[in-house]
């Protein structure tokens, strides 16, 4: 048993780390390495909230899709995690509407 143990954890350190990605709605992907990711359970529409505090990126799972946000002040991303209603806030203040609105990330 500690033979297999020690067998198993040496494989999973030689194992390559690979990094998370997403794909958006836009077809892009994105590599969440530099993203801190919570998964929502108290939300009936935000399902993961991934924020990347170098970059000011938001990236929002909503409805098994993911969408980015660029521009996003940590701030915002505090308030979005902490609002009584992530969703409530989420749809006021940060969602987009339409392409080339608010937060969006351009071509």
């Amino acid at each position: 048993m500690v033979r297999a143990l020690a067998l198993l954890l040496a494989q999973l350190a030689a194992a390559p780390i690979v990094s998370e990605t997403v794909e958006t709605g836009e077809r892009r992907r994105i590599d969440l390495a530099t993203f801190e990711c919570r998964d929502i359970s108290r939300s009936t529409v935000l399902q993961r909230v991934c924020y990347d505090r170098a970059h000011h990126d938001l990236v929002v799972a909503t409805g098994g899709g993911y969408a980015r946000y660029c521009g996003v002040a940590a701030e915002t991303a505090d308030r979005l995690l902490s609002a009584p209603s992530m969703g409530q806030f989420f749809n006021q203040n940060i969602k987009r509407e339409a392409p080339g609105g608010r937060y969006d990330c351009g071509a």
